[in-house]
């Protein structure tokens, strides 16, 4: 509690010394708990270069309070000890429940086999040849048996990659790890705010350097995505945390490695309607995706190990996806934030 009230002061000090329009850096703060203070204030949110989507425009503001967020993704070894101590079992260790899955699909849908009616979840599969990059099914494959234990299958196991980020938890399963830390998930403007370091208008966490300039500052995709990874950064797949140098504000990752699960619903057109400009907005009241209309899905952020400039260029810190609720993908982590007490 003292530490806290000791933050708490420092925040005041440092609101009334920090000038963001000059892109001036904070000094990072950091708590017991491995979290790092981010400062609040204005967000230019949205896109930044011509990469950007047009679900990332119009350009906006929004008002951010201060915050704590995790300086890195959760890890295996995190998530571990909430299983451990929750007895937790993640959606893709469920059974599969087709009257469930049914309601995300369109309307006569065939019922599969029983036989891969069966607990698990999408592994990335490199494809054997160039492809075109319209149909991600080229590239994912239902596993029976992958989990957040066995990420790439039931083959695969957390051997040697404990400090990696946890993957293949669904939304449903980050809530329940962020409420047993005594955390929550970030809105979706509070983690582009974070992602961005203090710098206004930059493309990336670090600027406006391509990603592709050596030495690697994330972990993505080197190559003709899906078919060939160069793997000039050294990872075919997930990389420890803090393998790269942090942002402005203390922060590992925030771009590439793994796609982050947000609080908000995705809404494709969400930065057009009014409620995207107030005060600390948590989203829409629903999600909305032309490209998937009876699926409802959560915003993620900030790309993966298979983001290309040719491909999604996830690691843009404008860069908004959405995802199914009930998905788990071992592209796909989190990270945590806790209100300022």
């Amino acid at each position: 509690m003292r530490l806290f009230l000791i933050m708490s002061v420092l925040i005041l000090l440092f609101n009334t010394s920090c000038n963001r329009d000059k892109n001036t850096l904070p000094v990072v703060l950091k708590n017991e708990k491995g979290m790092v203070l981010i400062q609040g204030g204005i967000l230019n949110m949205g896109g930044d270069n011509k990469q950007a989507d047009p679900n990332e425009y119009p350009k906006h503001q929004v008002v951010v309070d201060s915050f704590w967020m995790d300086e890195t993704e959760v890890t295996n070894t995190q998530f571990e000890l909430f299983v451990q101590e929750t007895n937790y079992l993640t959606v893709a260790e469920r059974p599969v429940i087709w009257e469930e899955v049914k309601k995300d699909l369109p309307p006569g849908t065939p019922k599969p086999p029983d036989s891969l009616l069966q607990p698990g979840a999408l592994v990335f599969q490199s494809t054997d040849q160039p492809v075109q990059l319209n149909n991600p099914s080229l590239w994912w494959r239902w596993t029976i048996g992958a989990n957040w234990r066995h990420p790439a299958g039931p083959d695969s196991n957390l051997k040697g990659i404990m400090n990696h980020p946890v993957v293949q938890v669904a939304w449903e399963d980050a809530v329940a790890y962020a409420k047993w830390a005594g955390k929550r998930l970030p809105t979706e403007a509070e983690w582009e705010w974070a992602s961005r370091g203090g710098l206004e208008n930059a493309i990336y966490p670090w600027g406006n350097n391509s990603i592709n300039e050596t030495p690697a500052k994330a972990n993505f995709w080197q190559g003709l995505f899906p078919y060939e990874n160069k793997k000039k950064d050294g990872y075919a797949t997930t990389a420890p945390v803090k393998s790269y140098p942090p942002n402005g504000y203390g922060l590992y990752d925030m771009s590439g490695n793994v796609w982050e699960w947000c609080q908000d619903w995705f809404d494709y057109e969400f930065y057009k309607k009014s409620g995207a400009s107030s005060s600390n907005t948590k989203g829409p009241d629903r999600g909305f995706n032309p490209y998937n209309q009876y699926q409802q899905e959560k915003i993620i952020r900030g790309g993966s190990f298979l983001c290309n400039d040719d491909y999604c260029s996830g690691y843009r810190n404008s860069r908004r996806m959405g995802s199914s609720v009930d998905t788990g993908l071992n592209h796909t982590g989190f990270r945590c934030v806790l209100d300022i007490q």
